[in-house]
Order: C-alpha cells, then sequence, then structure tokens
C-alpha cells in the first residue's frame, strides 16, 4: 500500500500546499515532505505571525500536523515548522528594519507628546549590547515613567522597580534558607532595569546599583552567605529634583537640586533634563494630541518588536576609524560649552555616544555605523545636554 502511495502523483490539494512550501525549504527536504505527504504521515495548515499593519503585512506560512504516533515523524515535522517560521521571521525583520526606528519610537509612550529626543534614546537603549545608563531627571508629570514601562514591555529581558521600594537586598538578593530569590539587578542580567523615581532609593541602598553600572554583578554578604550574580544591566532611571520641581533659571541653581551625589550621577551616559512645559509648549502640545491618532500596541506587536530587538543583538557592529574624528571633533565641542551643562562631559559620554551610534546601526539590522546614524546620536546628546530654562 505504502509503495501505491509513493507511485501515485500527489493530490491537487498537496500539490498546491508543497508549492508553498517550496519557498522555504531546500530541495532535500522538500524531497522528505513530499514522500510524509504522499504517505499520508503529515498534514499541513497555515498560521501566521498575527502582527498587525502598523508592524507590518502579516503572513501565512505552512506549517506541519502529524497524522501518525511516530517520534521520528512528528519530530521532523516539528523542525520543519520552525524552520519555515523561522524563515518569515527573518524576511519581516529585513523588511521592518527600514521603519523600525520610527515605529518603536511611536509605541514608547505614545499618549506623551513632546519628549522625542528622550523617546529616541530609549529605543536605541533596547539595541545596545553593551552597558548604557540613560537618567531622566526632571519635573513630576512629564511623562518620564511612561517611557520606563514602555521600554521594560519591549526589552527581551527587564525588570522594573520603584526606588522608594527597592532595598540594597531588593537590588541584590533574598535568600529564605536554601531558596535564592534574585533582585532586580540580576533577574535583569543581559537586559534593562528600569528604576523609577530614583532620588527616593535610600543612599546606603544606592551601593550594589553603583557596582552593577560599574562592573557588572552585585553581591550578597549576610552570615555565612556570600554570593556573587552577574548583573550586566543596561539601566533607565527617572529622579526628581529635590525639592520635587525645579526652579531658577541658572545651571548653578538647577545643580543645586539635583539629588545626586556625583559618584552616581557620573555613571549615567546621558542625563536627560526634562522641564515641565510652560503655557506656549502645552498648547502645542494639546493641539497635537487633539489632531493625532495615539498609537496603541497590540500584544503581538510587542512581542514581534521584543524578538526582534533579540535578534538584531546577534550583529555586531564596527565603527569606522574614519568615523572616530568626527566623534572627537564632537566632543570637544560639548568640552567648550560644558559651563553650560548639569552634568560634566567625562569620558562615560564619549563611550556612550559610540555605543549609541552602534545601537542605531543594530536598529536598522547593519553591521556599519553610518553617518546617519552620529547625525542621530549628535541630535539627542545636544538636547539632552543644552538645558532649556
Amino acid at each position: 500500500m505504502s509503495f501505491l502511495k509513493l507511485i501515485l502523483p500527489l493530490s491537487a490539494t498537496n500539490r498546491k500546499h508543497l508549492n508553498n512550501i517550496r519557498l522555504f525549504l531546500e530541495k532535500d527536504d522538500l524531497k522528505k515532505v513530499k514522500k510524509m505527504l504522499k504517505l499520508g504521515k503529515i498534514g499541513v495548515s497555515y498560521s501566521s505571525l498575527k502582527i498587525s499593519n502598523k508592524i507590518a503585512q502579516d503572513q501565512a506560512f505552512p506549517v506541519f500536523n502529524t497524522a501518525v504516533e511516530d517520534k521520528e515523524i512528528i519530530e521532523v515535522a516539528k523542525s520543519f515548522s520552525s524552520l519555515i517560521e523561522e524563515k518569515v521571521r527573518e524576511r519581516k525583520y529585513e523588511e521592518f528594519a527600514k521603519i523600525a526606528g520610527k515605529k518603536i519610537k511611536e509605541f514608547i509612550a505614545p499618549h506623551i507628546v513632546g519628549m522625542g529626543e528622550a523617546k529616541e534614546a530609549s529605543t536605541l537603549l533596547l539595541f545596545a549590547t553593551d552597558k548604557v545608563h540613560i537618567l531622566l531627571l526632571g519635573d513630576p508629570s512629564t511623562g518620564k515613567t511612561d517611557i520606563l514601562r514602555a521600554v521594560s514591555d519591549l526589552a527581551p529581558i527587564s525588570a522594573f522597580g520603584l526606588g522608594s521600594g527597592v532595598s540594597s537586598a531588593g537590588l541584590t538578593a533574598t535568600i529564605k534558607g536554601k531558596e535564592v530569590m534574585k533582585g532586580l539587578l540580576p533577574m535583569a542580567d543581559e537586559g534593562i532595569c528600569c528604576i523609577d523615581e530614583l532620588n527616593l532609593m535610600k543612599t546606603k541602598d544606592r551601593g550594589s546599583l553603583l557596582n552593577a553600572m560599574e562592573k557588572g554583578f552585585v553581591t550578597y554578604d549576610k552570615g555565612s552567605k556570600h554570593v556573587k550574580f552577574d548583573a550586566r544591566v543596561s539601566i533607565l532611571a527617572t529622579a526628581n529634583p529635590t525639592g520635587d520641581q525645579f526652579v531658577g533659571r541658572t545651571i548653578d541653581t538647577f545643580k543645586k537640586q539635583i539629588p545626586f551625589d556625583p559618584a552616581l550621577l557620573t555613571r549615567f551616559h546621558l542625563v536627560f533634563f526634562i522641564r515641565r512645559p510652560g503655557t506656549e509648549e502645552f498648547m502645542h502640545i494639546t493641539q497635537k494630541i487633539v489632531s493625532e491618532n495615539q498609537k496603541k500596541m497590540e500584544l503581538n506587536d510587542a512581542l514581534f518588536i521584543r524578538d526582534y530587538v533579540e535578534f538584531s543583538h546577534l550583529i555586531d557592529v564596527k565603527f569606522d576609524d574614519k568615523m572616530k574624528k568626527q566623534l572627537v571633533d564632537f566632543v570637544a565641542k560639548l568640552k567648550q560649552d560644558e559651563n553650560k551643562f548639569i552634568v560634566d562631559v567625562s569620558p562615560r559620554v564619549v563611550i556612550g555616544l559610540m555605543r549609541f551610534a552602534k545601537a542605531s546601526a543594530r536598529l536598522e539590522l547593519r553591521n556599519s555605523v553610518i553617518q546617519e546614524d552620529l547625525d542621530k546620536v549628535f541630535k539627542i546628546f545636544e538636547n539632552a545636554l543644552y538645558v532649556r530654562k
């Protein structure tokens, strides 16, 4: 009976299925599928990524289901189905790469109008494979927390906590008997740790945070327990000034209202100084809210972006030596204007520029930094450093 099935032609339906499968599988694998179809050991159905048009045009693709209780056939069918879905995803990633920067930024706190460079920097943070730390420092009720939550939702690995509710143990670990419960920092290892209202974290509890930001690990030492945890994290944090809202109009006045000592502040590669909008700017924002349709993210779109970010992390981005002179010249210009900033221009700023430029390339699935990446990052840093009084 098996011999007869093999010499008979495929049914019209299965021929159609095979033509669709041909787009994804190699010749030898296609032969195996054809044989299993003829023997009736597998069937074909169709699935999709279930993404919305906000991301890309969704595409139906074939998947295999088994008609026999045969472990080998089940494994082969599962393997081919996974291979086809992976190829579909990679093609959609290539398609999405052309618009990724614009689209993802639209999903970062979409109901908050303005703060464009802060949103753009937070978008790039998702694509940084080396540690990059961002602080959103400014007045309350400006949307800082919403940016944190959006990034936490889109990052493949993330943790979110409130500065007021996180102790040193909450950052590192707690141990009950033989059970080890990781804190925020090791939970976010090789990902992003989002901390809201960092200014409310007690000074004595910040030691573990400083260690993670600088060295990429934290330790738990209590009694006879001495444990080291990897915490190779990027930090995205918010903070309100001393007195809750910035007052005054001079740089020196603003500096006196920063709620951190230099040891913590200088560990951030990028600090945004955020003010509550004045009346004229508020009316402009109101008009934009009324006139624009807000971008609400659907679950499958969020999952697609999370997978896209994870896929991008496989790309090793090169920084062309020819572009390094531009970076040096830009930093020299910043250093000349340092008295206009609330933070110092340190070597950490230079490192941040390079890492953000690489992240910008990775955002579009490129393996080298181009001029557009540098221009984007220069604009972000200028917006963050030059204080709007």
